[in-house]
């Protein structure tokens, strides 16, 4: 089991601060970094893959520093966001000389797993330049997987690919992550990283400002309204019973969905009152669903903050 750990860890460029004071642990599984445009996003992810040295802090791999570390950098594949490669090379050599570069016993074979792996055989030949961007973020996965690493670090891996791409790519990093291998990838697709991450890291301004389950997040967050859909036997009853205690705000009927919208903003007394008064008043209940509690919800809550 491999684990990255990031320890008071900034960086800077010149009077920028990117990353400031962070100290966050990324373990095997699949891991979604989030945060707006700006947030130091790939900064990070440059520092735990060794490309950068923080200015301060320190990133280790198993309590071993990554920065000028080639044992480390040897458990380690990176996916950059950054467009820059060797045009002029075909997809095979691009993988091939990224094998021959880690000293692998059979560089030709690994380079044809790890293209077989993203599905690519069939563009190998060709030059880089007439690539796709999605081809292109494929064959720069194929490079990063080439010496089967235990860390997978992905910066926006998802950018220019179709429909069909990105479903093979999620497959791949969900077995990956099943498998004991330690992924981390940026994106800014809530949706995809909603459907992939069992875990999220939230940077916003260098900083980081939530770790974990992006559900228990939000029911962290007691100082902003939880809302509800509530639907019962008996709507009106129940939302005048509701709205004379203080841990709702506001109650409104939800034309969209059917129901009660409840804000509440004593989330552990509202937790209390609404079975408790829907047995007092002979009210069944048919739903209780929190109705803010998706990654879009908890991203904008998070960056707004």
């Amino acid at each position: 089991m491999t684990t990255l750990s990031i320890d008071h860890a900034s960086r800077w460029f010149g009077n920028v601060v990117a990353v400031n004071d962070i100290t966050m642990t990324i373990g095997p599984g699949v891991t979604g970094l989030l945060g707006p445009n700006g947030a130091g996003k790939s900064t990070l992810i440059n520092m735990m893959g060794g490309f950068l040295a923080p200015s301060t802090g320190t990133v280790t791999l198993d309590g071993t520093a990554v920065w000028r570390n080639e044992r480390a950098y040897r458990h380690i594949g990176v996916v950059p966001e950054r467009e820059a490669m060797y045009d002029f090379l075909s997809g095979h050599e691009f993988v091939l000389a990224n094998a021959e570069l880690h000293g692998l016993p059979d560089p030709g074979a690994a380079a044809r797993r790890a293209l077989a792996t993203v599905e690519m055989e069939y563009a190998e030949k060709r030059r880089i330049a007439t690539y796709s961007k999605g081809m292109r973020q494929r064959v720069k996965m194929a490079s990063a997987l080439v010496h089967d690493p235990s860390v997978l670090l992905l910066d926006e891996p998802f950018n220019g690919m179709d429909p069909r791409q990105r479903m093979q790519l999620m497959d791949l990093l969900r077995r990956m992550g099943e498998d004991g291998r330690t992924v981390l990838f940026s994106s800014h697709i809530l949706e995809e990283v909603e459907q992939l991450a069992a875990h999220i890291e939230v940077v916003v301004a260098g900083r980081h400002a939530a770790s974990g389950d992006f559900r228990k997040i939000r029911r962290l967050m007691t100082d902003r309204p939880h809302r509800y859909l509530v639907r019962s036997s008996d709507d009106r009853a129940l939302a005048a019973a509701l709205i004379a205690d203080p841990s709702t705000a506001g109650i409104e009927v939800d034309v969209e969905e059917g129901g009660l919208g409840i804000q509440a903003v004593d989330f552990a007394r509202f937790t209390e009152l609404l079975p408790r008064v829907a047995r007092e008043q002979g009210i069944r209940l048919f739903t209780v669903s929190p109705s803010d509690e998706s990654l879009e919800s908890v991203f904008s809550y998070l960056v707004a903050a």
